[in-house]
């Protein structure tokens, strides 16, 4: 939301067919690029944050129109304009420099300059509950995208859920081989209870007694809708069993000098949970509690004397560590907050990526993640976050009499607004430095 203290002239640039054509042209020429490149993954999850921030502004908007409040501009991005159109007093188009995007609300502090005929109209003149609203209506956007994306997660993507380490969660297919599992009768959910005879503690005494018994029929009981069953099952050796690869590329299942038993499941970890359309609402209302919990508690250790001077320590030892950083996937998202790590846009964007290439819920989870902490973070109670016009539209509340208006001199907080501004400018370098020579990867990326 624009703070800006200039004012748009009257008339816009008018709107031309080729203005049109050169922004198509220049799309194509950037899907064309990203597809050259191999990018495409990439872009889309630049056009996903770009949706983001576009939605977050059309919160603004959309508060401020049903206001009754002046709204001249809404634009994605800044500098020359590339293409717009003018419906009604307002004016809508892309400009060059694709680093956000804004809505202009006139008046939206004592500095700006505005046409007498239009200060009725004004932010600033506005009654408190419709300042309040077009204040908090960008926040309350992500929060409406986090729960959009959590509620399609739960009811066609899935959920991650924990498994037992016991239970079988895929049959593993193998290229030149039939799986082993599969021809015994093995389902996916049946939970390993004993082979021949035995029963272990943990999972991987089962899979080292199955590696040593290549080529020998064991007889697995398991566990299938509450009774047992048993199965006979002849492991192969996992050296001579392929998989494909993520990169399409063919490798044996198992590696080594002696022969490897392999019965092709995997055990345990998480699987992915929907339910039905209506039960998926409270589900994602729960989770979404359960994200504003975990962002807080990460911003909280992020933003902390502890946390910074540890992002400080990074920052000074980028050049020098000899591991890539990681950000761990939780059950509902991918937050780098959580783990005290703070992420550049391009780092996140790497986050997003290798997420995506998973699979849909991952990419999601890491979108939900973003939205909830953008949300959190804007609503800090300084200008020139959003949060910033909360605390001036409640102290001119407090401080209005019998009618008459109090406004705050915006003047006395600019020093402690540039101050934040150079705050954020700091560590948002800082986070680009240390990811650039540090990528960041989700585990086994």
């Amino acid at each position: 939301m624009s703070t800006s203290v200039t004012t748009p002239p009257a008339n816009a640039e008018p709107t031309s067919a080729s203005a049109l054509w050169r922004l198509a042209a220049f799309v194509a020429a950037v899907i064309v690029f990203a597809a050259a490149l191999h990018g495409l993954d990439v872009l889309l999850v630049v056009v996903a944050l770009v949706v983001m921030v576009m939605l977050h502004e059309f919160g603004h908007f959309v508060a401020a129109k049903l206001s009754g409040m002046k709204v001249t501009e809404y634009f994605f991005g800044f500098g020359p304009r590339l293409w717009s159109v003018r419906r009604g007093e307002t004016e809508y188009g892309v400009k060059a420099l694709p680093a956000g995007g804004y809505v202009r609300v006139v008046g939206m502090t004592m500095l700006e300059d505005v046409d007498p005929a239009d200060e009725a109209r004004s932010y600033r003149q506005a009654s408190f509950p419709r300042r309040i609203s077009v204040a908090v209506a960008g926040s309350a956007m992500h929060f409406i995208i986090a729960f959009g994306l959590l509620w399609g997660m739960v009811a066609f993507t899935g959920l991650p859920v924990a498994v037992p380490r016991q239970e079988v969660t895929a049959l593993i297919t193998f290229v030149n081989r039939p799986n082993p599992a599969k021809a015994a009768g093995v389902r996916v959910g049946d939970v390993l209870v004993a082979v021949d005879g035995r029963r272990f503690q943990s999972v991987a005494g089962f899979i080292s007694f199955i590696e040593g018994h290549s080529g020998a029929e064991l007889r697995l009981v398991v566990r299938r809708d509450g009774r047992l069953v048993a199965l006979h099952v002849r492991p192969i050796d996992g050296r001579s069993a392929d998989v494909r690869l993520s990169d399409n590329r063919l490798a044996p299942e198992k590696t080594g000098k002696r022969p490897v038993g392999v019965i092709g499941v995997e055990l345990g970890g998480q699987v992915l949970v929907t339910a039905n359309p209506l039960d998926a609402v409270a589900r994602a209302g729960t989770v979404l509690g359960q994200e504003f919990a975990w962002t807080g508690e990460g911003i909280g250790q992020v933003f902390s004397l502890h946390g910074l001077r540890a992002f400080a320590h990074d920052v000074a030892t980028a050049n020098s560590a000899p591991s890539a950083r990681s950000a761990k996937t939780t059950s509902s998202s991918s937050a780098s907050a959580k783990q005290g790590e703070i992420l550049s846009l391009p780092g996140a964007v790497e986050i997003a990526v290798q997420a995506l290439q998973i699979n849909v819920t991952d990419l999601l989870s890491i979108l939900v993640a973003i939205n909830v902490f953008v949300g959190i973070v804007n609503l800090f109670p300084m200008l020139p976050l959003d949060g910033g016009h909360v605390v001036i539209a409640v102290y001119e509340r407090i401080r209005s009499r019998r009618g008459r208006p109090y406004h705050v001199d915006v003047n006395k907080l600019m020093p402690l607004a540039y101050a934040l501004l150079a705050f954020i400018a700091v560590v948002g370098l800082g986070a680009l430095y240390v990811n650039i020579l540090q990528p960041p990867h989700l585990p086994g990326g």
